[in-house]
């Protein structure tokens, strides 16, 4: 495929997120791609898609999308698991995916869906959106250059995800372990989850106390606190929640040469003038307060959000450019999830990393045995971008 051409994009799953995409796609937001078919299980969805999206060819099931000859990659939009099921059927149909996050429920599957895709040709993609946001690449840039010197701890508070009952009302998949495989940590703060670990790197262990229906008439978690320590001795605590308001979204990384806050848009540093470590060992008197600078950041460049995600996907097809975040990274924030649930059903016993996944199959089994797949879809859609789904201070 050469530069000049243009990428055929296929949605499946027309939910909220899905026609989010279809809309910004079909209205012509990503340079170098048209919308070439949706697929959905709802007559509904399909009658709508109809109604809005004139010349798109329409499916109801995704295996007569994928060999129709009419796309060159797809977006899976679908319940979180069934991600990889359509996923790997896409590459093995020759297509390039980019699937919605989280990569699925369980490392088990995010592991063979990785196999998968390192043999394949094909580009893999995650809608790892929060990615694009100025704030957390500045910070992570400050942390991978070795500015901060070696991490001390981390606390992140991320209570603004609030949700109403008539959100989880909304879809009959939702908050059900059989329908969407978790909560808040499967759901909301997946982007937190990614974004602490793409900035400070994987945990060792973890130990977690997720609270089930703490807020809401709902089965799964709703309130979770996780936490991590690392393999230098560094420390993490993240906070989360869909039940408190007016919400949270505040960042502390200390670290031996300072600390920084990310908080309200802005990213607040004191660089100590020399490390902390120094300062502990050869410092003569008791009490002292070192000297530091202080600087803020409040950048100027826009958060592309889910359209930099799809945008670059589509470059990368065209032979330009790199993604926001390769699929096969999708695994990495759901093994910290999933070590949080493990660590719960097994009275919050810390859970070493990676975890076992087949002992946390067995145990995602029993909870989704008592939580019956109702195989509903959405009967809130959006037809644009929420802000829910950006970042938000």
């Amino acid at each position: 495929m050469d530069a000049s051409s243009i990428v055929r994009l296929g949605i499946i799953g027309l939910g909220n997120i899905g026609t989010a995409h279809a809309v910004s796609i079909y209205s012509g937001n990503i340079q170098g791609a048209k919308l070439a078919a949706i697929c959905d299980i709802s007559q509904n969805r399909l009658k709508y898609a109809e109604e809005n999206f004139d010349g798109v060819t329409l499916f109801e099931n995704y295996h007569d999308l994928m060999v129709s000859g009419l796309c060159d990659a797809v977006i899976v939009a679908t319940p979180h698991k069934l991600h990889t099921e359509i996923a790997e059927s896409a590459l093995s149909s020759g297509l390039h995916v980019l699937v919605e996050k989280p990569v699925d429920i369980a490392v088990s599957r995010a592991k063979r869906i990785n196999e998968i895709a390192q043999k394949s040709d094909r580009l893999f993609a995650i809608m790892f959106n929060q990615r694009t946001s100025p704030m957390f690449k500045r910070l992570r840039e400050i942390v991978k250059s070795g500015q901060l010197g070696a991490i001390k701890s981390i606390n992140w508070i991320i209570t603004n995800w609030y949700r109403t009952q008539y959100y989880y009302d909304s879809s009959s998949w939702r908050a059900t372990w059989c329908g969407e495989g978790g909560g808040v940590l499967m759901n909301q703060s997946v982007h937190n989850l990614d974004i602490w670990q793409w900035i400070f790197g994987m945990p060792d262990e973890i130990t977690a106390f997720c609270d089930q229906a703490r807020y809401h008439n709902i089965e799964v978690e709703d309130s979770a606190v996780i936490y991590a320590r690392y393999k230098n001795g560094a420390t993490g605590i993240f906070s989360t929640s869909t039940g408190e308001c007016p919400g949270t979204n505040r960042l502390e990384v200390c670290g031996e040469l300072g600390k920084i806050v990310v908080e309200g848009g802005k990213l607040k540093w004191w660089r100590l003038k020399e490390s902390e470590r120094k300062i502990c060992f050869e410092e003569k008197e008791s009490f002292v307060e070192p000297p530091f600078d202080y600087e803020e950041y409040i950048s100027t460049e826009r958060e592309t959000a889910h359209v930099g995600v799809i945008t670059a996907f589509v470059q990368k097809i065209l032979g330009s450019g790199e993604l926001i975040a390769n699929g096969c990274e999708g695994i990495n924030e759901l093994m910290i999830s999933n070590a949080a649930y493990l660590s719960t059903w097994l009275g919050n016993k810390p859970v070493s990393l990676p975890i076992d996944a087949d002992e946390y199959d067995r145990h995602l089994l029993d909870h989704m045995k008592a939580s019956p797949d109702k195989n509903g879809g959405s009967d809130e859609t959006h037809t644009g971008y929420s802000s829910r789904w950006s970042v938000n201070w």
